[in-house]
């Protein structure tokens, strides 16, 4: 480097590149500045002060020197490589690449262009361009350990993990027999313990079980020794060895639930669905039983039986389990417990339990079987456990008056009015359910959990703005909204988004969901230190698992929700593009609403604006590395640009994409595939998401939908003209008699037999309406009657469970929506509002009779009537005589009025 140069000017050089190495970037461009002084066109000094500008956040310059200095000197490895790097910090790996490969044809044997391109190889997933570069740094420099290791990481990551075995093997060839030196020892544990991970990988069980015993002196992870040792012996049917082992980790650590499903396995009493014999059950049960004698402190040998007992023997253990919790007031009681409820006939054991210890507890404040009295406090975790089981069930009044029974018992119990305020969300009143959760808050305002269950309350009611401020109430800064998202607060962003969304605001909907997409994006990135990191360090195993979990990031389920979010928004865009919006607003609003609405964007702006000030003058200025501590001002706080793109349904797609990609099981993957191809006009594509649903749930409404939908569309296009056409036309004809639902019949007829199957499921019937009116407009009123004609039946309830109708709340809403905005009858709306409201008498949608909507209203008029002398309303409770939404609750001390 610097070659060409005179000594004193290469001295400089050498010295820009020791100022970017220890980030003194005002020195390095100094000397910088004093080479081009006399040499104004020295390619690699203009590139070194291009790469030290880029670190200063001056990006054009930066590229503007290196790109002249890679022209005033093409064959100069240094200039190509920092014109790599320049790309690389601005994650553009694959010219990156380009860059290292032209500086490694001028340099071949350069170790550090060689290292910098593997690491860029291992986050591109260029698995075998990654062996061939790796191999290549083993030979020019074999003697070190981390070159060795990263080959055979490289052939494991390129599915060939017999080689990589063999590679550690010629590696621990090279050391001495007294290696490893005591500062070492960990390292090479956890390179032994790779090496034994992948022979078992590979399926060499037996020589990996010997390799392990061989080695045990040097692992000095000792729980991953036994962990690895017990898997092996299991595999290889030692099963009497592996269950001693995992009494050994049992005493260890008797709460681990892994330890005791491998136990299980090693007695051939395990089962994947969780279905047993009745003679499975029984030595299972005496399985557990001799292991609760030897574990008596643990949690989970006395949990576990209740996943696979039955009738009495459940109803045993059960109440055994749970007297110590209810007398200790553990709140996760019910969270425990949640999972019996899939089970059939357990929920109804465990009601009779807990109601006989109310009983119990009521007559004479002592458990059934004891003779010792209980504190008080028994009582209300009782009633707090039976307000969330009638919750779970559907029985809304009796887990109201059971919570308030709990508060009135002990009104300074945070839990009880945050359970209150998940009961009231359930039952469809969302603001009544802020407020009790902002109540719970306001009892404990340094509890992190607590205020985020407010936060969420709130969104969920969509009270936004006050969401946003209850949030930053734990940010770094207090009041900066900013660092909700440097935090990667997704559950935040995608409430939030959702909201927007409800609202109507597409612009802040599609920021909150993009944001989230950004984060994936920026873990993505986050993974590239690892790579060199991880074979510093030998981390070798969690290395491996980090590239796997990157390789299926896409399929978490907050990425699935925020690419979902944002191509609803991009289509909503597309159907109603941005003008008419904005005038089909304008139409529907009032002048005052108008008024108001344009006063609350304006003060939107205003408070925007002085966050960004008030950003710039908290900043401390200019650092040692010449970089602003100031965060950037959001170009687009309301994005609006984001609604101004001209093609949103290109934008869709990428997301869609990532989707099919990642999520090719979902139901809604391939629901908004059909949306986002049809009006595209992308008739393969729209027809491959009509199959892919009828793959995964035929007998879906929302299948049924799409199917029909497809067909009629097709229907109603013109001829095919071009040969393109003519073809795809071809393939649909072939394809449609391998759909079973379609065959040798007409749609109707097809939406008809759809109905004879599913006539008692309320989705099911709507969709077949809907479909009827797509069919045929003229059929309105037919499908409005059938909508209309359908029943809501009691749900089938074991034993004790009370009166349960089928109806869901969110599915109602839904088909008060339809009939509002698809079929557009009011009438019939109306009607299903006001029998909605009597289903649902807590719904602030439907304004049910017990909601905080009517209770608001009614306590209106009843402060009108005051004033002018009038009586108060007979119906409103005491008490309930105003309702703030900010942790003020005296209107709802006494929400459950009896009718």
């Amino acid at each position: 480097m610097g070659a060409s140069l005179p000594p004193k000017e290469a001295n400089l050089f050498k010295l820009i590149v020791k100022s970017h190495e220890t980030k003194q970037y005002k020195k390095g461009l100094k000397a910088a500045d004093a080479i081009l002084k006399k040499f104004p066109d020295h390619g690699e000094t203009l590139s070194m002060k291009g790469l030290t500008l880029n670190c200063m956040d001056r990006k054009t310059e930066a590229y503007e020197l290196v790109r002249l200095g890679v022209k005033n000197d093409v064959k100069s490895h240094v200039c190509w490589h920092v014109y790599g790097l320049l790309y690389r910090s601005d994650r553009e790996y694959r010219e990156a690449i380009k860059c290292y490969r032209n500086a490694l044809r001028i340099d071949p044997d350069n170790i550090e262009i060689l290292r910098d391109l593997s690491l860029l190889q291992a986050q591109m997933r260029d698995l075998t361009g990654f062996v061939d570069t790796r191999q290549q740094l083993l030979h020019l420099k074999p003697n070190h350990r981390m070159n060795w290791i990263g080959f055979a990481v490289a052939h494991h990551l390129n599915s060939n993990g017999a080689k990589a075995v063999e590679i550690l093997e010629a590696f621990e060839g090279t050391l001495e027999d007294d290696y490893p030196p005591d500062n070492e020892r960990y390292e090479h544990g956890e390179m032994l313990l790779y090496k034994i991970s992948l022979l078992e990988e590979s399926g060499f069980l037996e020589r990996a079980l010997e390799e392990l015993y061989k080695k045990e002196p040097k692992i000095v992870d000792k729980l991953t020794y036994k962990e690895q040792e017990v898997s092996l012996l299991v595999k290889l049917g030692r099963l009497e060895e592996g269950a001693n082992i995992y009494k050994a980790l049992l005493t260890m650590n008797p709460d681990n639930y892994r330890y005791y499903e491998g136990l299980q396995k090693c007695f051939g009493l395990y089962s994947e669905n969780g279905k047993y014999s009745s003679d499975e059950v029984d030595r299972l049960d005496a399985l557990y039983k001799s292991l609760s004698q030897q574990y008596t402190w643990s949690s989970a040998v006395k949990r576990i039986p209740l996943d696979f007992l039955q009738g009495d023997k459940f109803r045993e253990a059960t109440f055994n389990y749970i007297k110590p919790f209810l007398t200790k007031g553990v709140p996760s009681l019910f969270s425990d417990l949640s999972p019996l409820y899939d089970h059939l006939g357990k929920a109804d054991i465990l009601e009779q339990l807990i109601l006989g210890l109310e009983h119990s507890i009521r007559a004479t404040s002592r458990y059934p079987d004891r003779t010792e009295k209980e504190p008080p406090s028994t009582l209300l975790w009782i009633l707090f456990f039976l307000a969330q089981h009638y919750d779970r069930e559907g029985q809304y009044d009796v887990a109201l008056s059971k919570i308030n029974e709990a508060i009135e018992h002990t009104p300074t119990v945070i839990d009880l009015y945050t359970v209150k305020s998940r009961i009231l969300k359930h039952a469809g009143d969302l603001v009544a359910a802020a407020s009790f959760a902002d109540e719970a808050r306001c009892m404990d305002l340094a509890d992190r959990y607590i205020n985020s269950e407010s936060v969420k309350r709130m969104l969920q009611a969509d009270q936004v703005a006050l969401a946003e401020k209850t949030a930053v109430l734990f940010t770094k800064d207090g009041d900066q909204h900013n660092n909700l998202h440097d935090m990667q607060c997704m559950w935040y962003e995608l409430a939030s988004g959702e909201s927007y969304f409800r609202q109507g605001d597409l612009g802040q909907a599609l920021k909150k969901f993009l944001a989230v997409e950004k984060h994936y994006a920026d873990i993505t990135e986050d993974q590239f230190d690892f790579h060199s990191y991880c074979l510093r360090k030998m981390t070798l195993r969690a290395y491996v698992e980090m590239l796997k979990f990157q390789d299926r990031l896409h399929s978490h389920a907050y990425f699935h929700k925020a690419a979902a979010g944002a191509i609803r928004c991009y289509l909503k865009l597309f159907d109603s593009p941005l003008n008419s919006l904005a005038e089909k607003e304008d139409t529907s609003k009032t002048p005052s609403q108008k008024k108001k609405m344009k006063k609350q964007r304006k003060a939107e702006r205003a408070k925007k604006e002085a966050e960004e000030k008030n950003e710039e003058s908290s900043s401390s200025g200019i650092s040692r590395s010449g970089k602003r501590h100031v965060k950037p001002a959001d170009p687009d706080p309301l994005g609006e640009k984001l609604l101004k793109t001209e093609y949103p349904l290109s934008e869709a797609t990428k997301y869609l994409k990532l989707l099919l990609k990642n999520s090719p099981d979902s139901l809604e993957t391939h629901l908004l595939s059909f949306e986002v191809n049809m009006r595209k006009q992308k008739i393969l594509l729209a027809f491959q998401a009509v199959k892919q649903l009828q793959r995964l749930d035929a007998e879906n409404p929302d299948s049924h939908r799409c199917l029909i939908k497809f067909f009629h569309k097709l229907g109603s296009m013109p001829a095919p003209l071009t040969a393109a056409e003519k073809l795809v036309w071809s393939v649909l004809e072939a394809e449609r008699p391998s759909i079973s639902q379609l065959q040798e019949k007409t749609l109707s007829e097809a939406n008809k037999v759809f109905l004879g199957k599913h006539e008692e499921s309320l989705m099911h019937i709507v969709a077949v309406a809907e479909m009827l009116y797509t069919l045929e407009h003229t059929k309105k009123l037919e499908a409005v009657k059938l909508i209309e004609d359908s029943c809501n039946k009691v749900m089938p309830m074991n034993g004790a469970l009370g009166r349960v109708l089928e109806w869901k709340l969110k599915d109602c809403i839904a088909v008060h929506i339809l009939l509002e905005k698809v079929l557009i009858d009011q009438d019939a709306a109306l009607r299903w509002k006001v029998r909605c409201a009597e289903y649902f008498p807590y719904s602030t949608y439907f304004e049910g009779s017990r909601s905080s909507a009517v209770q608001n209203l009614l306590n209106n008029q009843d402060s009108k009537a005051a004033v002018n002398g009038g009586a108060s309303h007979p119906e409103i409770s005491q008490g309930a005589n105003s309702f703030i939404s900010n942790g003020k609750l005296e209107a709802f001390k006494s929400l459950t009025i009896s009718r």
